[in-house]
C-alpha cells in the first residue's frame, strides 16, 4: 500500500503478515517423523499412555507430568525431541479442551517448524470438529506480531500433522479446514489490531479491504470524507473532524454462489486510534492499547476473507467506519450537535464516546439495505471492562434468538459472552435539551446505555451488539490466546454469518 515518506514506514512493510505465514495442516494415518522435527503426544490423565512412551505414570508422575489439562514435559531424545501434553481425564474431554491441549502443544515446540500432534481419539465423536479444534489451538497459539522487529525470535510454523486415534479421518480433514479458515481470519484481525496507528491510518485500511477483497471473493466499496459528506454520516465526520487524516467508511458485500439463505448486516468500530478527542484520555497503559480500538471493524474485515472458503450460504454486506478520534483546532467538542445518517441529531457530551457516533451512521444504513439481522462489534465501553473483565465480552441486543445464536457461537469459539440487559427505563439518562438524543448517559451501567443509544438507530430490525472492550486484547499468552491483540469475535462472527436464516 502507498505510504507517505514522512511516516517512516520500513520498506516492505505489511499490515497483515500472518496471512501469507499459514501452515500446511493435514490429518494423517500414521506421523512421518522424516518429515517432522518434533512430536506432540497429548495424554490423557487416565486409562492408556500413547504408543511411544518409553517410562509409565509413576516415572512420569516423578518427573512433575500428571497430564493435567495444559501440563508439557519434554522427553528429550535423538533429533527429534518428544513433548507430552496434558487432557486431563478422558471422561471431561470436549473440543474446548482439544484446542487448549492443541495450543499447549504449539507452545512448547515454538523451536520447530514441522510439528507432528497425536490425539489419543477419547471423547471426540465428532471428528470434525474434533479437527478443527486442534487446528485452531496450533495455529493461533504460535501467533505473533513481528514486522516491526528487524530480527523476529520465533520460528516460523510451516506443517502441522496431526494423527487422531480411531476417528473418521474424511471428517476430521474437513474440520481442519474449516479451522485453518478461522484461525487465518483470527490472526489477520490481530495483525491489523496490533498495526501501529502511524502505519495503519483509515485509508490504509480501506486499501487492504479492497486487496483482501480480491483475493477471497468478496466486494469492496469505499467512500472517502466528500462522499460521507454526500451521504451525510455526520457521526464518522464528527469523530473525524480532529484529525489530519481522512475517514473512511468500507462497505463488505458477499453473495454466495447459489441461492442466498438470508441477509446478515455486520457493522465494525474501526477507531484506528482514540485519544478521547477533546475529553482526552489520561495517559496510562489502557490509552496506548487505544491502537486497538478498531479490532470490531479488523473483526468484520477478517470474518469476510472466511466466507468463500467457507461456502457460505448467507448474503452478508459490512461496514467498517474508520478514523481516529483526535484533539486539534477543528476537533469536534462537548457540546456540539452531530446530524447522524436519516436525521436525528445527537448532543456531544463527552467526544470519548465517539464509537457509538461513528456506528450510528452505519446501523441507518443497514436497514436501508434491508437486512434481515444486524450484528455490531466494538471496542466500545470501559464499562463492559469493569462488568466483566477481560476474558468476557457483553452481549446485548434486542432478539432473543439472534442473542442466543451469539451466545451459541461464543461458546463454539471457546471466546465467552455474557448477555447484558437493554433495560429500556435507563434510556431517559440520553435525553438531550437541544437534541433528539445525547451521546453519554449517568456514571452507571455505561454498556447498556451505550447499547440503548446504538437502538435508536437499529430500530426494530433483529440486533445484537458486542462490546468486547475487555477482550480485545490479552495480557500475556494464555492457551491459544497469545499476547497483544485476540481478534476476539472473528471466529464468533463466521459461525453465526456462514448459515445465516431470518429468524421472523
Amino acid at each position: 500500500m502507498p505510504h507517505s515518506p514522512a511516516r517512516l514506514i520500513p520498506e516492505g512493510f505489511s499490515a497483515i503478515p500472518s496471512l501469507d505465514a499459514v501452515p500446511f495442516v493435514s490429518v494423517v494415518g500414521d506421523l512421518d517423523a522424516s518429515k517432522l522435527d518434533t512430536i506432540a503426544l497429548l495424554v490423557t490423565s487416565d486409562g492408556e499412555l500413547p504408543p511411544g512412551i518409553a517410562l509409565d505414570r509413576k516415572q512420569l508422575a516423578r518427573a512433575g507430568f500428571e497430564a493435567e489439562p495444559g501440563s508439557t514435559l519434554v522427553l528429550p531424545g535423538g533429533e527429534r525431541p518428544r513433548v507430552l501434553v496434558g487432557l486431563g481425564p478422558s471422561g471431561e474431554l470436549d473440543v474446548t479442551a482439544l484446542r487448549d491441549a492443541a495450543a499447549a502443544a504449539g507452545r512448547a515446540t515454538t523451536r520447530f517448524s514441522r510439528v507432528g500432534v497425536r490425539d489419543p481419539g477419547v471423547g471426540t465423536s465428532d471428528a470434525a470438529a474434533a479437527g478443527q479444534a486442534l487446528a485452531e489451538g496450533v495455529i493461533l497459539s504460535r501467533y505473533r506480531y513481528s514486522p516491526l522487529q528487524r530480527a523476529p525470535k520465533d520460528t516460523r510454523l510451516e506443517r502441522v500433522e496431526l494423527l487422531i486415534d480411531g476417528i473418521d479421518r474424511v471428517a476430521a480433514s474437513r474440520g481442519v479446514r474449516a479451522g485453518v479458515i478461522t484461525a487465518r481470519a483470527t490472526n489477520l484481525a490481530r495483525d491489523l489490531s496490533n498495526t501501529p496507528p502511524g502505519h495503519l491510518t483509515a485509508a490504509d485500511l480501506a486499501d487492504v479491504a479492497v486487496a483482501l477483497g480480491s483475493r477471497f471473493g468478496f466486494d469492496v466499496e469505499v467512500f472517502d470524507r466528500a462522499q460521507l459528506i454526500e451521504l451525510g454520516c455526520g457521526g464518522l465526520l464528527g469523530v473525524n473532524a480532529g484529525s489530519a487524516e481522512e475517514p473512511r467508511m468500507v462497505k463488505l458485500h458477499y453473495s454466495p454462489p447459489e441461492g442466498s439463505t438470508g441477509h446478515l448486516g455486520l457493522v465494525g468500530k474501526g477507531i484506528m486510534y482514540d485519544s478521547g478527542g477533546i475529553s482526552l484520555k489520561p495517559s496510562d497503559p489502557m490509552h496506548l492499547l487505544m491502537t486497538m480500538d478498531m479490532g470490531g471493524a479488523a473483526s468484520v474485515l477478517a470474518t469476510f476473507t472466511a466466507l468463500r472458503a467457507l461456502r457460505a450460504t448467507a448474503t452478508v454486506t459490512g461496514w467498517l467506519m474508520c478514523t481516529d478520534n483526535m484533539p486539534s483546532g477543528s476537533a469536534y467538542k462537548l457540546g456540539d450537535v452531530l446530524t447522524a445518517r436519516g436525521g436525528t441529531t445527537v448532543e456531544v457530551k463527552n467526544t470519548d464516546a465517539e464509537g457509538r457516533l461513528a456506528l450510528m451512521d452505519a446501523l441507518v444504513l443497514a436497514n436501508e439495505e434491508g437486512v434481515d439481522a444486524i450484528v455490531d462489534i466494538a471496542t466500545l465501553t470501559g464499562a463492559a471492562l469493569m462488568a466483566l473483565g477481560p476474558s468476557i465480552a457483553a452481549v446485548i441486543g434486542n432478539d432473543a434468538t439472534l442473542l442466543r445464536r451469539v451466545k451459541e457461537a461464543a461458546a463454539t469459539a471457546d471466546e465467552p459472552v455474557w448477555e447484558l440487559p437493554l433495560e429500556k427505563r435507563y434510556r431517559k439518562q440520553l435525553d438531550s435539551d437541544v437534541a433528539d438524543i445525547s451521546n453519554l448517559g449517568g456514571p452507571y451501567a455505561g454498556a447498556t446505555t451505550a447499547a440503548l443509544f446504538l437502538a435508536e438507530f437499529v430500530g426494530e430490525t433483529p440486533w445484537a451488539h458486542l462490546d468486547i472492550a475487555g477482550t480485545m486484547q490479552s495480557e500475556k499468552d494464555e492457551s491459544w490466546r497469545s499476547k497483544g491483540a485476540t481478534g476476539f469475535g472473528t471466529r464468533i462472527l463466521i459461525d453465526v454469518a456462514r448459515a445465516f436464516q431470518p429468524f421472523r
